[in-house]
């Protein structure tokens, strides 16, 4: 266990992250073992042993960091009144998902190989995201901003929608990050809001 302490954990650690996040959403799960993500490493097998216990810890330590990153980044847009933080969620949302493809590929893709404890923190952490967005539209109700027949609902509907955006906008397309942004928040817009309050 020596080998886990000082800078080559430091290096060694976050290379075979990032390389399982790689493999993971590349071929998929069941399909990479360990000795695939230290061969990725470039290091021995067994050594990957140092870092990490198995490679279930792994994949959940991948999914629930990138939900609690999103958690932590996502505070700056609950402040204000609520079509400026649903503009600024919708924007948010949209950026943070288009940097990290690999990482939101496997949160969706891969839920079903967690064991049923993992799961059950993963999913936690996914519903309390979708809980601030929901907790968002029904303020948004409460000062006569917006109209949606379920709060809940919507929020899962906007969040598809959102997230969906990484299936098919390619940075070498027609449309910049900023054109998309801009236009799904019109559609959010005028998907919840009361006709006229809020700017398109």
């Amino acid at each position: 266990m020596a080998r886990t302490q000082g800078s080559h954990a430091q290096i060694t650690g976050p290379r075979i992250r990032a390389a399982a996040l790689r493999l993971f959403a590349q071929q998929g799960y069941a399909a990479v073992s360990m000795r695939v993500i230290a061969r990725e490493v470039g290091v021995q097998a067994g050594a990957l042993y140092n870092y990490i216990p198995d490679k279930q810890t792994l994949l959940h330590e991948l999914m629930r960091d990138h939900l609690l990153e999103l958690h932590e980044a996502v505070g700056p847009c609950l402040v204000g009144a609520a079509p400026a933080r649903l503009e600024a969620f919708v924007r948010f949302h949209i950026a943070f998902h288009h940097a990290r493809p690999d990482a939101v590929f496997i949160a969706y893709m891969e839920l079903r190989n967690l064991t049923p404890e993992n799961f059950a923190e993963i999913e936690g952490l996914r519903r309390r995201y979708e809980q601030l967005l929901a907790e968002m539209l029904h303020a948004g109700v409460e000062e006569g901003a917006f109209s949606v027949p379920d709060e809940k609902v919507a929020s899962m509907a906007i969040i598809a929608m959102l997230t969906g955006v990484n299936t098919w906008f390619r940075e070498d397309g027609r449309l910049s990050l900023g054109d998309v942004q801009n236009m799904y928040w019109q559609m959010v817009a005028r998907m919840v809001s009361v006709s006229g309050t809020v700017s398109s």
